[in-house]
């Protein structure tokens, strides 16, 4: 059995971007102002663990819950306009993944609302066996917990897994799970340290499922 745990945002679907935007208005509306490099820290973590921190920096009056909905109310605006942008090759990828024999998952740390709208905007329902939101567990990335998680409900040791990752949290969180990832570089972000990674992707396409399956399995 082989396994292949995708993070979310910035892997399968373009929407750092919008989470970005999304942070820095919800902060504006409380009379202060964050920049990208600013918000770029919070890539990978869960929502709480971004308010909580933001609150704390800014002394904002508020909770996380209710700092999470006006966030939300605003991305979910930006994804109206524009619509969910998915990454080139990444259903060709689930296709291939299947083909070979691979039980697939989310891991994320977006709510599962927003998990589920992207799996049926894509199409992709049949192809994965579970989807985990790291709300759920109440762990946020750097913490492998939500690795650890998905891999308890795939049945699979850690080191059976293989995870594709575009954050430098969310990288950490997979390596300290004991898992292969992959690091899925965008370059029109700011560049994510991901040295951790055992390789790096700047495209869907150019995975070689034989040679990974040869690395990490030895078949």
């Amino acid at each position: 059995m082989k396994a292949f745990i995708f993070d979310m945002d910035g892997v399968i679907i373009d929407s750092e971007k919008y989470y970005a935007l999304a942070i820095q208005r919800v902060v504006n509306d409380y009379g202060h102002e964050v920049d990208q490099e600013y918000t770029n820290q919070f890539i990978g973590t869960t929502n709480t663990y971004t308010w909580t921190r933001i609150i704390a920096d800014f002394q904002i009056d508020s909770t996380p819950a209710e700092l999470t909905e006006k966030m939300m109310a605003y991305k979910e605006q930006l994804d109206e306009d524009d619509g969910l942008i998915f990454y080139p090759g990444i259903l060709d990828l689930l296709k291939r993944l299947k083909a070979h024999g691979f039980r697939l998952a989310i891991a994320s740390s977006s709510g599962m609302k927003e998990i589920q709208q992207t799996v049926d905007v894509l199409n992709a329902q049949d192809y994965f066996d579970f989807l985990v939101s790291g709300e759920a567990i109440n762990l946020s990335k750097p913490d492998p917990g939500i690795y650890l998680h998905t891999a308890k409900l795939l049945e699979m040791e850690p080191s059976q897994c293989i995870v594709i990752e575009d954050s430098h949290n969310g990288a950490r969180a997979a390596k300290a799970a004991g898992m292969y990832c992959i690091g899925y570089i965008d370059t029109h972000y700011p560049a994510q340290d991901l040295s951790m990674v055992d390789q790096k992707i700047y495209h869907h396409d150019e995975l070689d499922l034989d040679q990974l399956i040869q690395t990490v399995y030895g078949e």
